[in-house]
């Protein structure tokens, strides 16, 4: 088998699709070097053997791989980038510095260019040409470095890789390579009027959204008033060890699921707090484009850009989110996919028949005497969304007094929630220890596909819940993989979900093998068991729904004098 390190450089202003500057591959046994010019004038074809005989090594495979995609060349079959094995070796350890290519030649004792210059370069690139004749020797030049520093790179890291696993890795990066050269479908003409009078907004929505809460002064927000509103609404507001209010993002949010009349005040904070919505990076094909920051957690989760990624902004702007004439998305998710993990790998067959359920919040919540046999998410929606909070907290060792807090009760609602799962739920909790003994005494933890965290930075909470990031990772992956594999237009990786495009008469079939190829990456990485999925379909000429930021939206909406409501689910 061949060995071809390779790097490109390319020009990608934020959004675009990255147009190739220049190539150099070297291949590893031989040390045989090949260098293209690609601005002008590229070759048709791939320079170098990309079939099942070669390893085509990259660090942060996915901008060579997209470049393959520029270009129209074929994709390579094994792929290994060293950026996901260097956060794969390094997980749960703190980097030496940071995760570039610099950081992890570093790491090893190994030298590379200068950080000054290598900005210097990434500056050259970025501009665009044309480029003058030292210019391109330059930037050829810089490429090359780069290979050189990867050949180093990859006789250092070889002893420690497992090459199976690694290559599941790269091949996923091809999948990631494809999501971010697809872009998600951006209503641009109303992201510009949004942007255009964005201050104004402001002001309107306070003023609108406010008015059933009276906490506002001007665009500040009052504590001692949402304490007030929250007294007259019957809600236990949850406090800080100073006793001052607890007015965190997240606490919001899990408010909000308990308590849907906070859902406005927290989208409305969100926003007034963010302020980025000009940073959304939109292509001139009107699609949203951004890193999908592959490998980017501890648990092998992806971290894309909270600013650049429609998905990382307060969830009323996803309704920009709009398909093309003749066109459809779908947001297909896994259902409640961590607490499907946690009963397969604990083996607790109480929790998995609680998760075959038809509500396994509710299932909980009559397990526990809370609530009867017969009771519906209508019926007893308060109850439900304690057990649904608490069903989520635990999983990742919240202890009584968060988890009073996290429901909106009280610590010593928080003791009973917490005694009930263990008493209910014993095996998992047996599982759960063990984890925790296990990384205590510094036993490295690995997912079913080989993710890994070294117990030395973490304490019992990351330990407890590492197992169902990591795993719910792996699966996406392997969905990711076969999705974009079978040609699916996949437009974004979404923690636990994605979002896919097909034209209109094909939604439904696209839907159905998206579906199954979750299912089945579910049974891959759970040994069988099988989680279930959900999709919401958007049809032109329709957009991108969350009920959890529709108020929002509609204030907007009605400030900017448009009338364009989404119809409804």
């Amino acid at each position: 088998m061949k060995i071809f390190l390779v790097d490109f450089e390319y020009s990608a202003p934020e959004g675009f699709m990255p147009r190739p500057i220049c190539m150099v591959a070297r291949e590893y046994f031989s040390g045989e070097t090949v260098r293209y010019w690609l601005w002008d004038c590229p070759p048709k074809d791939c320079p170098i053997p990309t079939g099942p005989d070669v390893l085509y090594v990259a660090y942060l495979a996915s901008a060579e791989l997209g470049c393959h995609l520029a270009l129209g060349w074929q994709m390579p079959v094994h792929v290994l980038d060293l950026y996901a094995e260097y956060r794969w070796m390094i997980s749960g350890r703190r980097p030496f510095a940071g995760y570039s290519l610099l950081g992890a030649l570093q790491s090893f004792g190994l030298g590379g260019m200068p950080a000054v210059e290598k900005s210097s370069m990434r500056e050259l690139a970025i501009r665009g040409g044309p480029y003058s004749c030292e210019e391109q020797q330059l930037l050829l030049k810089y490429c090359e470095s780069d290979v050189i520093a990867l050949t180093q790179l990859l006789h250092c890291m070889l002893p420690h890789l497992n090459l199976a696993l690694a290559v599941i890795r790269g091949r996923y990066m091809s999948a990631v390579a494809k999501v971010e050269r697809t872009g998600v479908p951006i209503d641009y003409a109303l992201l510009n009027a949004i942007q255009a009078r964005w201050r104004e907004l402001m002001l309107g929505l306070v003023e609108k959204m406010d008015r059933d809460y009276g906490v506002y002064e001007g665009t500040t927000f009052k504590t001692e008033r949402w304490a007030k509103w929250c007294s007259a609404a019957g809600i236990c507001w949850p406090k800080l060890p100073s006793g001052e209010l607890d007015l965190k993002r997240e606490t919001f949010r899990k408010m909000g699921v308990l308590h849907p009349q906070v859902l406005p005040m927290y989208e409305l904070r969100t926003t007034l707090a963010e302020l980025r919505i000009n940073k959304l990076a939109v292509g001139p094909d009107q699609r949203n484009r951004y890193l999908v920051g592959a490998f980017g957690t501890k648990t092998g989760r992806n971290a894309p850009s909270s600013t650049k990624s429609i998905f990382g902004l307060s969830r009323w702007i996803r309704h920009l989110i709009k398909p093309r004439e003749g066109m459809a998305l779908a947001y297909i998710d896994w259902c409640q996919q961590e607490l499907g993990i946690a009963a397969l790998l604990s083996g607790d067959r109480v929790m998995q028949e609680v998760y075959n359920s038809h509500d396994p919040y509710l299932a909980f919540a009559s397990l526990a005497g809370a609530v009867p046999k017969t009771a519906t998410k209508g019926s007893h929606p308060r109850e439900r969304g304690i057990y649904k909070v608490a069903s989520l907290a635990v999983l990742m060792g919240m202890g009584t007094e968060a988890l009073g807090e996290a429901t909106g009760t009280s610590g010593a609602m928080g003791a009973r929630l917490l005694s009930q799962h263990k008493e209910k739920f014993s095996k998992f909790w047996e599982w759960s220890d063990g984890q925790v003994d296990r990384a205590t005494m510094g036993e490295t933890l690995q997912s079913n596909y080989g993710w890994q965290l070294h117990p030395e930075m973490d304490g019992p909470t990351t330990f407890r819940n590492f197992g169902l990031q990591a795993n719910g990772a792996e699966m996406l992956r392997i969905a990711a993989m076969a999705i974009t594999e079978r040609g699916i237009s996949l437009c974004a990786l979404v923690h636990d979900a994605l979002l896919i495009e097909a034209p209109l008469d094909e939604i439904d079939a696209v839907v159905a093998d998206v579906k199954a190829c979750m299912a089945s990456a579910s049974r891959a990485v759970l040994g069988g068991f099988e989680l279930d999925t959900e999709a919401y379909v958007i049809r032109w000429p329709n957009r991108f729904c969350d009920e959890r930021g529709a108020k929002m939206w509609e204030t907007v909406m009605e400030l900017l004098g448009a009338n364009d409501s989404p119809a409804p689910v």
